[in-house]
């Protein structure tokens, strides 16, 4: 990407409302990233296409490959509606609404999303026990997320 474009974007950034913008362009991409009030730029080129995978000779059987699939965690897992940050409990010093073994009733409130400074209370979608907790308190969740498992 062009420096005088890459740094017309960063003032642009800078003098807005905008926390953060993402370009990708066939160089490549770039984020960039206000925090507290200052960009920062991250930048990274296009992957690569893999290189092709040569045919095995005639003859010669090819090794058998076996697929690495990570295990998919037991139980139902309950994903983030919106993109935003997570929290665990209603304030900083307050206590968590579910902790790992807690009974939960579908509908009973079990974390906070803050997005666009508006606090989404996140509601089990199914009665059960939590067994694990996907999240960090305050790490930025994607759509579809998983955020807990419930068995």
């Amino acid at each position: 990407m062009d420096l005088r474009k890459l740094k017309t974007l960063i003032d642009l950034v800078s003098e807005s409302n905008v926390s953060e913008l993402e370009i990708t362009e066939a160089e490549g991409k770039v984020r960039i990233v206000k925090s507290g009030g200052t960009p920062m730029v991250m930048q990274a080129p296009m992957a690569m296409m893999p290189a092709p995978v040569a045919a095995p000779a005639a003859g010669i059987p090819a090794a058998p490959v076996e697929a690495a699939a990570p295990a998919a965690p037991a139980g139902h897992a309950v994903k983030s509606p919106m993109v935003g940050t997570f929290y665990r409990s209603s304030s900083p010093g307050a206590k968590a609404y579910v902790e790992v073994g807690s009974q939960v009733k579908e509908g009973e409130t079990i974390c906070i999303i803050e997005a666009m400074k508006i606090l989404n209370e996140i509601e089990a979608d199914k009665s059960g026990t939590i067994t694990r907790i996907l999240c960090e308190n305050g790490q930025a969740v994607e759509y579809g997320q998983s955020l807990f498992m419930i068995e």
